[in-house]
């Protein structure tokens, strides 16, 4: 799949639809689907391949259905079914299979747009309803254009032990925000489990473990370079909580921030 295939159509959103349970899919011929996972995570069955854990997006195509979503009894989740076809018919659209981003808030809050206007009841004018048009229009190919060419990044030659620097990389410069083991799997285009085992694997931790053991050492160093109060150091490097703040640094250091701030002196 790539973007020539794009330029001469234009997607048109036909239907949206959020589901939480189970169901199956078809696809007619001419018609497409995109699946799109707001929470938790989805298996996706079809004919003659293997089943695909999905926590982002994926592409349905007709010539490779039907679709079998299958949602976890233990763990609720939450997807959108977007139905959409091409115009003009008859031209070449191949997108099919897994779609991976790292720019996820953004389809969502697209997303979230794309549901609002549709589930407006509001009567609008001739001239109102072709702008909602036109712009549903717009966000559909902008998620499209996003899924293309994220995915596509995820599929380089870089190897997964690259993939895992580059997260290093990024924890080490957003240490305080809130970063989450899901989150960082999928900007390494990994599942869960695996980018788990290979973050161990390279640092000897759990990410969560690497993550303060980071945030306890810029502390320590803000603390030895600065006239901050513990509590203003705490909130820099990413702890919402004091209380815990502290207790992660005396497991770190052995010593309790205010002793680590008298001894300094």
């Amino acid at each position: 799949m790539n973007f020539q295939q794009l330029i001469p159509i234009v997607p048109l959103i036909q239907e949206i639809e959020t589901s939480s349970a189970s169901l199956s899919l078809e696809c007619p011929a001419g018609t497409y689907r995109l699946i799109i996972v707001r929470r938790g995570h989805i298996t996706i069955h079809q004919r003659d391949e293997e089943s695909y854990i999905c926590s982002q997006g994926y592409a349905c195509h007709p010539d490779h259905g039907p679709y079998h979503i299958h949602v976890p009894r233990t763990k609720p989740a939450e997807y959108v079914v977007m139905t959409y076809s091409m115009f003009p018919e008859n031209h070449n659209w191949s997108l099919h299979g897994p779609l991976t981003t790292v720019s996820e808030i953004k389809i969502l809050y697209m997303l979230d747009e794309l549901l609002r206007t549709t589930q407006d009841l509001h009567p609008l004018t001739a001239e109102k309803e072709a702008a909602h048009t036109f712009r549903k229009r717009m966000m559909l190919e902008r998620i499209l254009f996003i899924y293309l060419y994220e995915s596509h990044l995820t599929q380089d030659k870089k190897s997964s032990l690259e993939a895992v620097e580059e997260i290093l990389s990024y924890m080490n410069e957003h240490y305080m925000l809130e970063l989450t083991l899901p989150m960082l799997a999928r900007r390494a285009g990994m599942s869960v489990g695996y980018f788990t085992v290979l973050f161990k694997k390279r640092t000897g931790m759990t990410m969560m473990n690497y993550l303060y053991t980071l945030r306890i050492e810029k502390a320590k160093q803000m603390f030895l370079q600065t006239d901050m109060l513990a509590k203003e150091v705490a909130g820099r490097v990413g702890f919402v909580d004091y209380f815990h703040f502290s207790k992660v640094f005396k497991k770190k250091t052995g010593t309790t921030p205010s002793e680590f701030l008298a001894g300094r002196n």
